[in-house]
């Protein structure tokens, strides 16, 4: 867990010490309820809506709905390049033969960074664009309507969005926000995430990996015949969009306790998720910390009573002292000024 929320770190976008100051941030949000072994209120300021602590669902409600709403508001709308008419959709054998390597090579770039927390199925797609602009013959075609450089970066994204599974199913741990957000549907349905789920809910483990197979069908299905009508959807204005979406996230948060207070909660965690945008301060790695928090502590506690207190027991087990090395490792190579500068090269190409 320790190694994750380091990767989400060394990952995420902008500045090294705003990453690390979201993710104390949420980690220390996590810990806000009653402590599961003393049954002392912590953080919760008297109010016995905080008891139980803060919603999963609240935060990412507000911070990925509600921020992103006012985020969206302060620009202009500009979809004119969404009123051209859709053409031929079926790529031909030409088509077929220029896109083989670049699907290959999206697929490995894929699969190798969806594993790794911290966003690693999102950069995949940029990194796989880059790759293939530099080793593809068209080169000069990229912006213009290259095929080569949406079937790379679109097969490396499907890639990351699978192998992104590994780590959530067989450790519990988060690659991405839509992982935290699957792990929280899990939590609030009694499921706990880890490498006992393949043994305690084989249905639910095999049924995600069908529902894999399936819904990439229905993809296909429904996407090819109706690609004109989701167009259309598209183009509607977004200030009748936006009234929708606000009324959709204030049922669905509602409808966890039937609280109104968890309705302001978010909204204040909206007004949040706003100002950490114009601060360029990601989410994600809160939301990673607040997701991992309350488990690394609960796992934390485990093996301290296990150990009679002796914090050396997770430098003397090898699995535990290869992590704490690795992310330790980690923080230090990314921290080097020269890897700093190149990181942030990265991140604006």
């Amino acid at each position: 867990m320790v190694l994750g929320l380091v990767a989400s770190v060394v990952l995420a976008h902008g500045s090294l010490l705003r990453a690390i100051g979201m993710i104390v941030l949420g980690l220390l949000l996590g810990v806000v309820g009653t402590d599961v072994n003393s049954g002392t209120p912590r953080f919760t300021f008297d109010l016995p809506e905080l008891a139980d602590g803060i919603n999963f669902v609240v935060v990412a409600m507000g911070m990925f709905g509600l921020g992103e709403i006012i985020s969206n508001l302060e620009h202009e709308e500009t979809r004119s390049v969404l009123s051209m008419k859709v053409g031929r959709l079926m790529p031909d054998r030409n088509d077929f033969k220029r896109i083989i390597a670049p699907v290959l090579r999206g697929t490995g770039i894929g699969s190798l960074l969806g594993i790794l927390p911290g966003g690693g199925a999102m950069l995949a797609s940029f990194v796989s664009y880059s790759v293939e602009k530099k080793v593809s013959k068209n080169s000069a075609q990229f912006g213009k309507g290259a095929i080569e450089g949406v079937a790379a970066p679109e097969s490396a994204n499907n890639a990351g969005a699978q192998t992104s599974f590994i780590p959530m199913l067989t450790l519990g741990i988060p690659s991405n926000p839509v992982m935290a957000l699957m792990i929280g549907a899990m939590i609030i349905q009694g499921i706990q995430p880890g490498p006992a789920v393949v043994t305690e809910q084989p249905a639910l483990f095999w049924g995600i990996i069908a529902s894999m197979w399936i819904g990439n069908f229905f993809l296909i299905v429904l996407n090819l015949p109706m690609i004109g009508l989701w167009v259309r959807m598209i183009m509607v204005p977004y200030h009748f969009l936006f009234p929708g979406i606000l009324v959709f996230c204030a049922i669905g948060v509602f409808s966890l306790n039937n609280a109104d207070f968890d309705v302001y909660l978010m909204a204040g965690f909206g007004l949040f998720g706003y100002i950490c945008s114009k601060l360029e301060m990601e989410a994600a790695p809160m939301l990673l910390g607040f997701i991992i928090g309350p488990m690394m502590e609960e796992y934390l506690r485990r093996a301290l009573l296990l150990s009679r207190s002796d914090p050396m027991v997770f430098l003397q087990r090898p699995i535990s002292a290869t992590m704490l090395v690795l992310a330790a490792a980690a923080m230090a190579v990314v921290l080097m000024p020269a890897l700093r500068k190149k990181r942030e090269e990265a991140f604006v190409e």
